[in-house]
C-alpha cells in the first residue's frame, strides 16, 4: 500500500520563485500526494500565483495569514493538521529534484528507523565525495543515506511517527535543533545518497536565481541572510560553500551537537573561525 504524503510550502513575497517552485512541486506529485500552502503576509502578486493553481487536483489546502508568521507557526500548524503517513516541506525558493517523492517514499517504506531524509540544497560542485562517503550508510531496499543529526528545513520527507514521537517545534526552537532531538531518540536523519540535488534559487550560483547583482541582493535579501547579518552577495556564495563543506564533514552523532558535546563543538568552531578568519554557517 502506498503511503499518503502531505507536503507544506510556505510562501511570502516572491511571485517569480513561487510560480516555478510550486509548479515543479505539483508536477512531481502523484495521486497519493497532497500539497498544503501557508502564505505569509499581504503580497497580492504572490497570492495570485498561488490561487492560479487552485484547480490542481493535488493542491489540497491554501491558508493565507495577513501577518508574516515566518516558519515556526506554519510548520507546527501543518504537522498538527496533516494526517498523511509521510510529511514533507519545500520552501518557495527551491526546485525539488525529479523523482524525489517516489525515491524517498520507497526508502521510508523499507526502513522503519529512517526519520528525516532530504534532498541536497547545494550546488553539484560542492559535493566532496571523499569526505561525504565517510558518513554514507547502506539502508534496506538498496538505498543509501549520508547521515547527519539534522537536515535543512526544505526538500525533506519524514514519517508522521517522527512528529508523534518528538512533538512540535518548541518555542524558539529551530528545525535543526528539532532534528537533533529526533536523532537522539534513535531516528536516522540525513541526505539521500547519491545526493539528489535541489536547486536553491537563492544561491547566487543557481541558474534560476534572482540574485544576480549586489543591487538584487539589497532589494531581495533572503531571510537566512537577514537572520545571520550577511551583508553581500559574495558573502552568500562564500557561506554556502562553507556550509556544504561543514555538513559533509561534521559528526553524524547527535550527542556531539547536543548538551556537553555541543559546547565542545562550539568551542572548537570558534577556535577554527579565529584561525581561519571565517565563519561556518550551520543553520
Amino acid at each position: 500500500m502506498t503511503a499518503q504524503l502531505d507536503v507544506l510550502m510556505i510562501t511570502y513575497n516572491r511571485p517569480g520563485y513561487t510560480r516555478q517552485a510550486l509548479q515543479r512541486l505539483l508536477d512531481e506529485t502523484d495521486d497519493n500526494s497532497r500539497i498544503w500552502i501557508w502564505h505569509n503576509g499581504d503580497d497580492e502578486s504572490t497570492v495570485e500565483i498561488v490561487r492560479s493553481f487552485q484547480q490542481h487536483p493535488r493542491l489540497h489546502c491554501v491558508h493565507v495569514s495577513a501577518e508574516n508568521r515566518k516558519l515556526h507557526e506554519p510548520t507546527n500548524w501543518f504537522w498538527q493538521h496533516a494526517d498523511g503517513q509521510l510529511l514533507g516541506k519545500v520552501d518557495d525558493d527551491c526546485l525539488v529534484p525529479v523523482g524525489w517523492i517516489d525515491c524517498f517514499r520507497h526508502a521510508h517504506q523499507h526502513n522503519p528507523a529512517l526519520g528525516v531524509v532530504s534532498a541536497w540544497p547545494f550546488r553539484p560542485e560542492d559535493h566532496d565525495q571523499n569526505t561525504a562517503r565517510k558518513k554514507v550508510v547502506a539502508l534496506n531496499g538498496g538505498h543509501q543515506l549520508m547521515r547527519n543529526a539534522w537536515t535543512g528545513g526544505s526538500g525533506y520527507i519524514m514519517k508522521r511517527a517522527c512528529f508523534d514521537d518528538n512533538g512540535p517545534l518548541g518555542d524558539e526552537e529551530s528545525f535543526t535543533r528539532w532534528c537533533i532531538r529526533l536523532a537522539l531518540q534513535g531516528w536516522s536523519n540525513g541526505w539521500y545518497y547519491p545526493l539528489l540535488h535541489m536547486d536553491h534559487m537563492d544561491d547566487p550560483r543557481s541558474p534560476n536565481t534572482a540574485l544576480k547583482t549586489e543591487a538584487d541582493f539589497a532589494a531581495r535579501t533572503p531571510l537566512n541572510a537577514l537572520n545571520r547579518g550577511v551583508a553581500s552577495l559574495a558573502e552568500v556564495r562564500s557561506r554556502a560553500i562553507q556550509q556544504a563543506r561543514y555538513l559533509q564533514a561534521c559528526s553524524p552523532d547527535p550527542r556531539w551537537h547536543a548538551g556537553t558535546g555541543n559546547i565542545i563543538r562550539k568551542t572548537a568552531t570558534r577556535a577554527r573561525r579565529i584561525l581561519q578568519g571565517s565563519e561556518i554557517w550551520v543553520g
